[in-house]
């Protein structure tokens, strides 16, 4: 008997599958307004020295303050106050003659002067990370999608070792512990730490709700419940914007997107466990509680009167006894380790150009929040692409040209001229949404590829991977210091290179989810026909299955 026959007979895609999709969104909400946080808390206004010992009274008292700054401050090419620089003693002939600035005598700011009309208070106003501190800025996100990093590799074990719901609580509690902490950080050394814990805690959250969704839709609806559960992420990122034109405290903004997780905690007692998990792990008592929660729930518990927790052994071919699973079962056979050297370049590929994309909201003529707004919507009709193209032409071709479409984008980006900033905006905006597809794609893609016993492994290696990639976007947008367009072609190579490599993994398209290892390594019908017989074979299996429980009742 396998899982998919006795999922369609307790309903693979009915109410409890609903109610499962509608709990995790909360805490789910959360995770793209941590996530693209640095768009607003990190943001840099518009600065220059302070010349506040200028404002007294004397000889500086009869002066406006747009004369004390000609005098104070150099201007920039554009006619704006330089950000780093003032001029060692005050210049009174440059109210003259303001064009003789050019070789006079400078020094480097010490204290700035915030433009405090955008933002009341950033990372950056609040510990001057700006001109040669502009880096330790940028780190910030690198800091905390390391933490991401981290927690994708920790979670995915723990979670394969001790069940999915008991550390999606631990990811709870670590993500609220140390997301009120940084709200409350002293200095930008306690506030990278904090960050760093606070994305490990998310991560956890990210991975296990995805595949604790997945793991209860059956075949025809797997698609689908994929694709509904990553709406809120896009959901989220519109309401992003809003709430972040709100509070425009750094502090008060990060409590703001942390608060949802409270309620998560709340209702985390009614979320299941994976049943295919607890079956997996020889937990038969608690397997069938909650395989009846689900019958119970979508009106088939006449369906199980023949199914005792005993019969439940039967469902996984192969027994994994005591085995206890690890990253190592990811390299141990030949399969197993191409599996995860592409997967990994695909995760790499996608993360990468989809934050090099999502960090990059202030290089356009638009207002901050409403690119990220912009942004955000685009990802909507994006996923119904994503899905369609996922039905129709399967979860390779999906996930190959969404990445590559992605790559051609930001290269035409490249090639149109700063000044022409709408048709920038358009080919930028697509280039977003075709990424966020692809992101869609990978998150399904990579948990039908994997086995149960190994499938918050696969997926925790993969995530850790691509948070490599989310690390990486942030400091290489510092590139455009040598080259302002070599970061965007940067992201267009990976994209497309990453895309072309993804062509090499397996079709997964209305096919069982593996449950062993056994199932990659021996010839499996995903490898030889894809798409030619599954509705068929799963239409005769479960005929005879049906069969089967008659000729019992007889």
């Amino acid at each position: 008997m396998k899982f998919e026959n006795l999922l369609a007979e307790v309903g693979g895609f009915g109410k409890y599958q609903f109610s499962l999709m509608a709990l995790l969104v909360i805490p789910r909400v959360t995770l793209p307004c941590h996530f693209l946080l640095n768009n607003f808390i990190a943001a840099i206004p518009s600065h220059h020295c302070d010349i506040s010992s200028l404002d007294g009274d004397g000889i500086f008292g009869n002066l406006t303050r747009e004369e004390r700054l000609t005098i104070s401050v150099p201007a920039q090419d554009d006619g704006t106050p330089s950000s780093c620089q003032m001029f060692s003693h005050p210049q009174f002939q440059l109210l003259i003659n303001s064009s003789s600035s050019t070789d006079l005598p400078v020094v480097g700011c010490h204290v700035w002067h915030f433009d405090n009309s955008t933002f009341k208070s950033t990372l950056a106003t609040e510990f001057d990370l700006v001109c040669n501190k502009r880096g330790l800025n940028k780190a910030t996100a690198t800091i905390f999608f390391a933490g991401v990093m981290i927690g994708a590799a920790i979670f995915g074990w723990l979670t394969d070792r001790f069940g999915r719901k008991r550390m999606l609580m631990l990811a709870y509690l670590i993500s609220i512990t140390f997301g009120v902490a940084s709200a409350f950080s002293q200095s930008f050394i306690m506030f990278a730490i904090m960050r760093f814990f606070t994305g490990m805690g998310l991560t956890g959250i990210s991975i296990i709700s995805i595949v604790l969704c997945i793991e209860w839709a059956d075949i025809g609806h797997r698609t689908i419940a994929g694709v509904m559960i990553s709406l809120d992420w896009s959901i989220s990122c519109m309401i992003l914007s809003g709430v972040a034109y709100l509070v425009n405290d750094w502090r008060a903004l990060i409590l703001t997107v942390t608060a949802p997780i409270a309620l998560a905690m709340i209702t985390w007692r009614w979320l299941p466990e994976s049943a295919r998990w607890l079956i997996a792990n020889g937990k038969l008592e608690e397997a069938h509680f909650y395989i009846s929660k689900c019958a119970s729930v979508n009106n088939r518990q006449h369906n199980l009167r023949d199914i005792k927790p005993e019969t439940l052994a039967n469902v996984i071919i192969a027994d994994r006894g005591d085995r206890t699973y690890s990253y190592l079962d990811l390299v141990r056979s030949s399969k197993m380790r191409k599996l995860a050297l592409l997967t990994g370049i695909t995760w790499f590929g996608v993360a990468f150009t989809y934050y090099g994309i999502s960090f990059n909201i202030s290089d356009f003529g638009l207002n901050l929040y409403l690119t990220q707004f912009i942004y955000a919507a685009i990802e909507l009709p994006s996923k119904l692409v994503a899905y369609v193209c996922l039905d129709k032409l399967g979860r390779r071709y999906s996930q190959v040209g969404t990445m590559i479409t992605t790559g051609v984008c930001i290269g035409i980006t490249v090639l149109i001229p700063r000044v022409l900033w709408v048709p920038r905006t358009i080919i930028a905006v697509l280039g977003k949404g075709f990424s966020e597809a692809s992101f869609t794609c990978v998150y399904l893609y990579t948990t039908e590829l994997y086995p149960t016993v190994l499938r918050q492994n696969g997926l925790g290696y993969s995530s850790f991977i691509g948070r490599v990639g989310v690390s990486l976007a942030p400091l290489v947008s510092l590139l455009d210091e040598v080259w302002p367009s070599l970061p965007q072609v940067l992201f267009c190579s990976v994209a497309i290179v990453a895309g072309l490599l993804a062509f090499l993994l397996p079709e997964t398209h209305n096919v069982r989810l593996p449950e062993t290892i056994e199932d990659i390594e021996k010839t499996r019908v995903m490898e030889l026909e894809a798409n030619q017989v599954p509705h068929e074979i799963i239409y005769v299996e479960e005929v005879c299955f049906n069969l089967a429980k008659r000729h019992r009742r007889g």
